[in-house]
């Protein structure tokens, strides 16, 4: 089991991918709508726009595609399939209620550190049924630069009053990763859609197979 190097003082927790298992349904309204709209749109390419803001994740789109690509058509298509398969809810990660449950009895801090804006991000966690568990949640529009600048695990910590590197930071995503790292905290990745690289390797504490695994490595600590 993995030793720690700090006492956890507080939990920062990625949202989708991570806490909520919202990626794939991502991947499915976005795949759908390129093809629906006749673009080819592979799962590399794809797995570049994970844990990044929308925003960012236009301008590659559009990069990739070039600038005669429908972009507000596009967003309009995504949104309404998105709409369709939020509305039958949205699932927690495995381990993620038990290991809420394990933070709550401990009385260890918890946070939300995404790259969503705040009106869906809030609507998620909603749905999960977990927004009241957390004491913050930091998104896209509270920060001047997202993942993988360190500015939201930055400002979560400071939400919670804990220094970063006493947060314990958990991430599925590359970019993620590198911000959760350069914010000076203890980042743990649970990998989803996209695969552990030698790279982000180095930039974590452990990686772990998901939540379950977290709540066991705290309890050994």
């Amino acid at each position: 089991m993995t030793t720690l190097p700090l006492p956890v003082e507080a939990v920062i927790f990625d949202m989708d991918g991570l806490l909520l298992d919202s990626e794939r349904l991502y991947r499915k309204a976005i795949l759908e709508s390129a093809a629906h709209m006749g673009f080819d749109f592979p799962d590399d390419f794809y797995a570049t726009l994970v844990g990044i803001p929308g925003k960012d994740c236009e301008l590659l789109i559009q990069s990739r595609f070039g600038a005669d690509f429908p972009m507000p058509s596009f967003r309009a298509t995504c949104r309404g399939r998105l709409d369709l398969l939020f509305d039958a809810g949205v699932p927690l990660k495995p381990g993620a209620a038990e290991l809420l449950d394990y933070l709550e009895a401990r009385g260890l801090p918890r946070a939300v550190a995404t790259s969503t804006g705040r009106r869906t991000a809030e609507g998620h966690l909603r749905r999960a049924q977990v927004l009241h568990r957390f004491d913050a949640v930091i998104t896209r529009d509270e920060t001047a630069h997202g993942k993988p600048h360190p500015d939201p695990f930055l400002k979560a910590a400071a939400k919670l009053g804990v220094r970063p590197q006493h947060c314990l930071a958990l991430e599925d995503s590359h970019n993620g990763i590198r911000s959760a790292h350069a914010a000076g905290t203890m980042t743990v990745m649970v990998p989803d859609l996209i695969d552990i690289t030698e790279e982000l390797r180095g930039l974590c504490v452990a990686v772990v197979r998901d939540l379950h695994d977290v709540r066991d490595m705290l309890r050994a600590c």
